[in-house]
């Protein structure tokens, strides 16, 4: 079964200096994670950006994932 820190480490191997914390139960994920590269993308963007750091792993591993995108700033604002 996948764990949510495999999950969280293979986002961290595509996106190095992300701050990433994952939830999940072993096929559904909630992933919250905070880098500088997205800054000036779209929401669409930054998915496509975990997406491609996941590569394979989300169509043989991850059964779902849903996921918060923000930059360092944004992440900053949040209550």
């Amino acid at each position: 079964m996948i764990t949510p820190e495999q999950v969280a480490k293979w986002i961290k191997a595509g996106l190095a200096n992300a701050l990433i914390t994952v939830e999940g139960d072993g096929q559904h994920f909630f992933a919250t994670i905070v880098a500088d590269e997205f800054e000036g993308k779209s929401r669409i963007q930054r998915q496509q950006m975990v997406y491609q750091a996941l590569g394979d792993k989300m169509h043989s591993d991850i059964h779902a994932l849903s996921m918060k995108t923000l930059t360092p700033e944004q992440s900053r604002q949040q209550p």
